[in-house]
């Protein structure tokens, strides 16, 4: 009965909760805009989800954007759209908007980082009836409200990037692992993560404030996915893996040969959000070795759909 109803809503039997996809960060279509009072922002480049119990996002705001002091008594709201429109003329071009309230934040000299968690959420790009329809044969499991299904549709309507965090040095404390939870914040050299407890490198990290970061081509996706075991399992000895290692410039920790770039990340502050522990960080060190046409990125199932419709979906990875 589901591959029927999937069949007759997507035009395809198998419904999934998330899609890979292949692009960069400079051909990514969507925008996303912050309006807090009477100031609309982009913050395209500067949000990411950083926590799922509860959802949580993470927003840089820069010094220069010239925005009035923010409190946990300003209202934002995060608009979603599928191009870089004037959504201030027209909002046709919405794929979703969110009511936030304020959690935290961490301030810095060139601006702040602000901790928002979702309220309230409305997708726009499906009718409520078919949304309850998608929820309720497909995605309805324990600990996923409807609400925190639509926070998480927004949340992955824009494309997040599958990066490769690294850790330790010695062989029997090592480990390499992809993220999708993790930003980068270019104006200032940051970089935040949000990473789930019951990753096995959590408290070596916390202990020793440093990780690896690094960027790597679509290529090499397979690998990446394997390697998504080490979030749990004790990886393989560094001279077992399916592929060569090197090591970093300063903290001498394991990196694949074939990654794009890589940058050493001191770890300045923590903060427990829930199920995922935030790690807030600059970069002390950068090595690129490479420039590759494509990278792997997180969608929503139903952004995927919506966009295969339009006719302007992002290419996906082979299943």
């Amino acid at each position: 009965m589901k591959d029927i109803l999937s069949k007759i809503i997507f035009g395809e039997p198998i419904i999934r909760e998330y899609v890979t996809v292949f692009t960069t960060d400079d051909q990514i279509n969507e925008r996303v805009y912050l309006q807090t009072d009477a100031r609309m922002i982009d913050i395209s480049l500067n949000h990411w989800p950083l926590c799922l119990d509860p959802v949580v996002f993470g927003i840089w705001i820069p010094s220069e954007a010239n925005i009035s002091p923010l409190s946990s008594q300003s209202v934002f709201k995060i608009y979603v759209a599928d191009s870089d429109s004037d959504i201030k003329k027209s909002r046709s071009c919405l794929l979703s908007v969110l009511t936030l309230e304020y959690i935290d934040k961490i301030e810095e000299e060139d601006g702040v980082f602000l901790l928002l968690k979702p309220v309230k959420c409305g997708i726009r790009y499906l009718n409520y009836l078919k949304i309850l329809l998608i929820y309720f044969n497909h995605y309805k499991k324990p600990g996923l409200s409807l609400s925190k299904f639509k926070f998480l549709v927004s949340s992955f309507s824009y494309p997040r990037k599958v990066r490769l965090v690294s850790f330790g040095k010695e062989k029997e404390d090592y480990n390499i692992f992809p993220m999708d939870f993790a930003g980068d914040i270019a104006s200032s050299g940051r970089f935040v993560f949000g990473l789930r407890h019951t990753n096995r490198s959590m408290p070596g990290i916390i202990s020793a404030k440093k990780l690896v970061v690094s960027d790597c081509s679509s290529e090499y996706r397979s690998i990446i996915y394997e390697l998504g075991k080490h979030h749990l399992a004790t990886p393989s000895t560094p001279d077992t893996l399916p592929f060569k290692i090197l090591e970093t410039g300063q903290f001498g920790f394991y990196v694949p040969e074939w990654v794009d770039s890589y940058r050493e990340i001191r770890i300045d502050k923590t903060m427990n959000l829930g199920s995922h522990m935030l790690f807030w960080g600059k970069s002390i060190n950068e090595k690129k070795m490479r420039v590759s046409d494509a990278h792997l990125y997180h969608i929503h199932f139903l952004l995927y759909f919506h966009q295969k419709r339009k006719g302007s979906a992002y290419p996906t990875a082979p299943d």
